[in-house]
């Protein structure tokens, strides 16, 4: 007769420290895809949702950055030193203020604008671009550090989508011409800041849990400005690095109802909570919708954010096309974001 081996059960630490295949650090976004398959992706969950408007709204935006980032561009470029004493630092290197914002993101957002007017002309939002096309460049600067910069003070929240919209651009040809030009040098693990791009040291918008190849199982977290993705492992506070108290929620129909049409397979996107530090980041899982996109299905669930701020959580990362939170008590965030920057 035999015996049934002991079952053992792991710990979520024990689970967080599996290594999941051979899975890279890094992976770069595919400038021919990345914001045009976004595009795509708002219009399916445009289709019955509340918030069609605004998500057909950013559909477009997502089309004119493809147009964009599709044309050529001289960009300024780090130099090889600049880099070395980043990665001697322990820093992102083309981290904000670190690195500073060069003309060529006002060159983006006039392409951008332009692309996008005559697709916007019958709504509201035309007047909002009129304004950023006629603002001076000094405005526009300061507009754009504010919002790199998490400062909510005299932030203009309207037109904040659209430069962030082509800070999204700059940043994420800036870091593709970046890793072509110094691949053995630009960008690695930056362990002591692992919960922000080691790119460009912005926050997570969302993580993604992936299909296929290596990459099985592995998740990933997506920068909100450079569209790069970085591994962390799972069951891991994107926030704290803590996995001790993590747990998960999600949006559910109602009793006895069916899903709603706007909203995502159930368990596509889920709000990962942490019992340390009082924080989540929604991950969202291909396993279960292959065409998830981490910033077009955060849009889409703005309904989970606020059933788990109800919790008492707050929100951790950024989703430059739809900001959280209130104005900034401290006026002088910005000025104390700057200090000791080159």
């Amino acid at each position: 007769m035999s015996t049934a081996s002991p079952v053992k059960f792991l710990s979520p630490e024990e689970i967080a420290a599996r290594d999941v295949g051979e899975a890279a650090h890094l992976k770069f976004p595919e400038l021919a895809f990345v914001f045009r398959d976004r595009a795509l992706r708002l219009r399916q969950l445009a289709a019955g949702h509340p918030m069609r408007d605004y998500l057909v709204f950013m559909a477009e935006v997502a089309d004119a950055q493809h147009t964009v980032l599709a044309a050529p561009r001289t960009v300024h470029l780090p130099t090889q030193d600049f880099l070395g004493d980043a990665a001697r630092a322990g820093q992102p290197p083309l981290e904000f203020p670190r690195w500073t914002l060069h003309e060529e993101w006002r060159d983006d957002l006039r392409e951008l604008l332009a692309a996008l007017a005559p697709r916007i002309a019958q709504t509201p939002a035309l007047a909002v671009l009129q304004g950023l096309q006629t603002s001076e460049p000094a405005q526009l600067n300061q507009q754009a550090e504010r919002l790199l910069s998490g400062v909510m003070l005299g932030l203009d929240l309207a037109a904040a989508p659209l430069i962030g919209a082509a800070l999204q651009v700059y940043w994420t040809r800036l870091v593709h011409r970046t890793q072509s030009a110094f691949p053995d040098l630009a960008f690695g693990p930056i362990l002591d800041h692992a919960t922000v791009c080691p790119c460009c040291g912005s926050q997570p918008v969302a993580s993604v849990a992936r299909i296929g190849g290596d990459d099985a199982g592995a998740r990933y977290l997506h920068c909100a400005l450079c569209q790069t993705e970085w591994n962390m492992v799972r069951i891991k506070c994107s926030h704290c690095e803590s996995t001790r108290d993590i747990t998960y929620q999600a949006l559910e129909p109602a009793e006895g109802a069916e899903q709603s049409t706007y909203l995502v397979p159930r368990g596509a996107v889920r709000a990962e909570c942490c019992g340390d530090c009082g924080h989540y980041l929604k991950i969202v899982d291909m396993a279960k919708d292959a065409h998830v996109d981490p910033v077009a299905d955060d849009l889409a669930t703005v309904a989970l954010d606020l059933l788990v701020s109800e919790t008492g959580r707050l929100r951790h990362g950024v989703n430059f096309m739809l900001l959280w939170g209130e104005p900034a008590e401290d006026s002088q965030a910005l000025e104390h974001s700057h200090a000791g920057a080159p």
